[in-house]
């Protein structure tokens, strides 16, 4: 695998950072090095520059995991790539079923490894994106001006103003709306939860009832168009 040459387009165009992400949102980014997110314990980073930064054999496994989750790779306490012991040498080395990735080191003498103070999966900062969800749910909203509904899935650790955000690619100035459920206003700054509607997902199931018959909605009733600018 040579060093990718760059043009026009080949990166994918600048984003604006949400405080949490859906598996869904993660998966949307598997374009290989030219947009590549993962995720590993709990947060999601974006691997695009690294593979860039770094052309090669050893970027393989990252780009064929683009888009999924990775925490498997590694061990949960050490946080390092998974060891193991070789059954003939008694040595312990990286265990990579996946194929050996950037940074990780090699049990015999390799060029391509090279050494750092600190490996990506070891970054903060530098490739993080966001959360990623702990669990999703499904809302309904209702405009009750257009009688358009919309089901579509959020996680469940956003507030209102988050998922109003995840709105507007529906509708622009959703924000002119009055949120309620059941004729009572929601507090924005709250998430479902908080605001008295509890995700009973789990329990129609146990009940072997269809959740998607019974989506809670949340109504947008129209005050005043304050978003135009």
């Amino acid at each position: 695998m040579g060093a990718p040459v760059l043009g026009p387009g080949d990166f994918p165009k600048k984003y604006e950072k949400k405080r949490i992400y859906t598996p869904d949102e993660v998966q949307a980014h598997d374009l290989g090095w030219k947009d590549c997110w993962v995720s590993y314990f709990g947060k999601v980073y974006d691997l695009t520059s690294l593979l860039v930064e770094h052309p090669g054999p050893l970027g393989k496994p990252i780009i064929e995991a683009a888009g999924t989750d990775i925490t498997h790779w590694f061990d949960p306490e050490t946080r390092d790539p998974k060891t193991i012991v070789d059954p003939k040498t008694k040595v312990i080395e990286v265990d990579c079923p996946q194929g050996r990735f950037i940074h990780c080191p090699s049990s015999d003498p390799d060029a391509e490894y090279d050494d750092v103070d600190v490996p990506w999966w070891k970054e903060k900062t530098k490739y993080l994106v966001g959360t990623l969800a702990s669990h999703c749910r499904k809302i309904r909203i209702v405009n009750l001006l257009t009688k358009h509904n919309e089901d579509f899935e959020v996680p469940v650790d956003e507030t209102l103003l988050e998922i109003q955000e995840r709105y507007k690619t529906h509708s622009a100035h959703c924000k002119s709306y009055t949120w309620k459920r059941l004729g009572i206003e929601l507090d924005l700054t709250k998430t479902l939860t908080e605001n008295g509607i509890p995700d009973e997902t789990a329990e129609y199931i146990k009940l072997g009832m269809d959740p998607a018959q019974y989506i809670p909605a949340i109504h947008l009733y129209f005050e005043d168009d304050m978003t135009v600018a």
